[in-house]
């Protein structure tokens, strides 16, 4: 972690003032329209965000932001009323990465910092939390570290905040497991005297805790191999009972997403009608009878609660399915949204950061037209300024969006898939395609700006994303095909989405290829085992070859058991679909694209995969990134790796 101390009369400065001149929209009269652009160059597509994760201070008086500086993220504070800037610090997302940060009061921020770790040949992750003072000379301390005088451990995770106690501002509750590996303890921290307390020692199995908002330690998580299991404390600290227990993966679960102002109010989300709703139960109910609060009929309801920064009670959640991916059900919040709407009609507009009295806000906006805009609101004045753009380079001259389509697997279930044509795509045309499966696969692709699929669908490309069975957000029965089902009909759904396309008259069935990243990588390598009629080639970053080396691999960590479970343990079944053993029967090119410092699937996946693609004299390119991570946090990796896909497709579905 690098920090800048000081940067009067820097060229950086002078664009950052420049950047963040304000323009003033009256609310009921907003327009906003973008320049005529030249098509834009692959690092437009392959650059991080060029500001991000906006929050303002509880007061109003600050703003901080993430800025990108030629690949470095730079988080900085601005003052709102005199447009100074204190810089706080830099990250190059190789030896350290920006992992989130937080205001913990109007003075206080607080950065998590994740850093690669190695035991042996063993790679992981931890992560620290530091805190910066506005009210100090430019200084990143440490918040909290393990007490050598009395024993404590050295814990992987020291980032866990579990509440900021909106009403002690100096206070913040943290877990962390000073006291015994893996197993957290519950401390009262002092954000500006470092002063520490603990407050519930850690329990057996014990994984996380949630607190009240009244500061208490209420409910401890808890795992023993694949059970999971919540207990209930009263605001004491006293054992009362046992809530709820369940097998993971099965349909039994609960997750607890956080109490209201009432300190026995608790929501969680579960189970109705086999999709994931929210609930809340009063926690002085024996029987835990569970009251419906929001349900999807469509769609599992996932995110966080949502907390008025003034009153604290839920007002609503965060929801990836609703366009803004906000749901409220508090009129006020409701009745603002409305208004915000009718200001900036056809877009999808999220507030995203609040002041203390609820009369600043930050708002993005994201439509056919950008990535994503960010303002700063004043409700009073009845105004926005606009401060920036999460990609400036794409507009409505190039940004070609995303359609929501749906398509038939052979056994008649049906796929949501998202469909991206390029912008200058003509009725009737005939183009080449690409396939784009997502990673997880226990996760899902939605409407919001994608720079795979925009990159891919500028250079002339059909790009589908198929949210295949396996995928997150479609009902309980849906995510379980990922169980054991890797290779399975999941991976016929990517076949099926081929044979649609091509039913649509749109694209030119001898020219498609198969890409994606992680599972979406597997599913990729999958398809040329399986499928190699339909694709042309496939590309793979940090894509699974091998699932029997993940179940070995997982044997050094915690969650052994719930690997197993999630992939078996026949590992003759698991060879059956894995495509390092299959390199004799592919016959079409294949890409490989991994990071050394790839941390969930390790490089040796793509290192066995070129290996033997290679004994087999096989139409292979392998590229390995130096220190590149699995989610290419890095841009200059994030660059090479689009640039080897273009170039990849290029040669194999544009040439004649």
């Amino acid at each position: 972690m690098k920090l800048i101390i000081n940067m009067e009369g820097s060229p950086m400065k002078s664009a950052l003032l420049k950047r963040f001149f304000v323009i003033f929209i009256v609310l009921c009269n907003i327009k906003i329209s973008s320049a005529i652009s030249a098509p834009i160059s692959l690092d437009a597509y392959g650059s991080l965000p060029a500001i991000s994760q906006l929050k303002l201070s509880p007061n109003a008086k600050n703003l901080a932001l993430i800025q990108n500086v030629k690949g470095n993220l730079v988080l900085m504070s601005i003052d709102l009323k005199t447009s100074e800037q204190r810089l706080v610090l830099q990250s190059d997302n190789v030896n350290v990465l920006l992992n989130w940060y937080t205001w913990a009061n109007d003075d206080i921020l607080l950065i998590s910092a994740a850093y690669p770790t190695h035991r042996g040949t063993v790679k992981y992750t931890s992560t620290r939390l530091y805190k910066f003072d506005l009210t100090k000379p430019n200084e990143v301390e440490l918040l909290v570290k393990p007490r050598g005088s009395r024993n404590e451990k050295v814990a992987q995770f020291q980032d866990n905040v579990i509440s900021l106690l909106p009403e002690d501002p100096d206070n913040i509750l943290m877990a962390i497991a000073f006291d015994s590996v893996n197993k957290p303890s519950v401390y009262k921290v002092n954000v500006r005297t470092k002063k520490r307390r603990r407050i519930e020692r850690a329990k057996s199995f014990v994984t996380d805790w949630y607190a009240d908002q009244q500061g208490n330690a209420r409910i401890s998580l808890h795992r023993d191999e694949t059970n999971i299991f919540y207990k209930l404390y009263d605001q004491e600290g006293d054992f009362v009972r046992k809530l709820w227990s369940y097998e993971i993966f099965e349909r039994e679960v609960v997750h607890v997403l956080g109490f209201d102002v009432d300190p026995n109010t608790l929501f969680i989300r579960a189970l109705h009608q086999g999709k994931y709703a929210v609930f809340k139960v009063n926690l002085l109910d024996k029987s835990l009878t569970k009251e419906l609060v929001y349900f999807d009929e469509k769609y599992d309801v996932d995110g966080r609660l949502l907390y008025s920064p003034k009153t604290h009670e839920v007002v609503g959640l965060s929801h990836s399915s609703k366009n803004d991916n906000k749901t409220y059900w508090n009129n006020e919040y409701i009745a603002f949204k409305e208004a915000l709407n009718k200001a900036i009609p056809d877009a999808d507009n999220t507030i995203i950061s609040m002041s203390k009295d609820m009369q600043h806000y930050v708002l993005f906006s994201t439509s056919k037209n950008t990535a994503g805009d960010y303002f700063l609101g004043n409700r009073k004045l009845k105004s926005l300024s606009y401060l920036g753009s999460l990609y400036p380079e794409v507009n409505e001259q190039n940004y070609a969006g995303k359609e929501l389509v749906l398509y038939p697997a052979r056994d008649g279930m049906k796929i949501e898939a998202y469909l991206t044509k390029p912008k200058s795509y003509k009725t009737g045309a005939k183009l080449p395609a690409i396939i784009l499966p997502h990673g997880g696969p226990m996760a899902r692709d939605t409407s919001g700006f994608d720079y795979w699929s925009e990159l891919f669908a500028s250079r002339g490309y059909i790009v589908l994303q198929p949210n295949f069975r396996g995928s997150s957000g479609y009902g309980y029965d849906f995510e379980m095909a990922a169980i054991e089902g890797w290779g399975k009909a999941m991976q016929n759904d990517l076949q099926d989405a081929v044979h649609w396309l091509n039913a649509q008259n749109i694209i030119d069935e001898e020219k498609v290829c198969i890409a994606g990243a992680s599972y979406g990588g597997y599913a990729a390598l999958m398809a040329s085992v399986l499928h190699a009629d339909t694709f042309k080639c496939a590309a793979s970053f940090a894509g699974v070859s091998d699932i029997k080396r993940i179940v070995r691999r997982s044997r050094r960590f915690t969650n052994a058991e719930v690997v197993k479970k999630q992939f078996g343990d026949d590992y003759d079944k698991l060879e059956a679909v894995s495509p390092v053993n299959f390199a004799e029967n592919i016959e079409i090119p294949i890409l490989l694209v991994h990071g050394t410092d790839d941390r969930v699937v390790p490089v040796q996946h793509s290192q066995a995969m070129a290996d033997e693609l290679s004994d087999y004299d096989k139409d292979v390119r392998y590229v390995e990134i130096e220190n590149a991570n699995h989610h290419l946090s890095v841009q200059s990796h994030r660059i090479q790796t689009l640039n080897e896909m273009v170039k990849f497709f290029d040669k194999h579905l544009m040439s004649n």
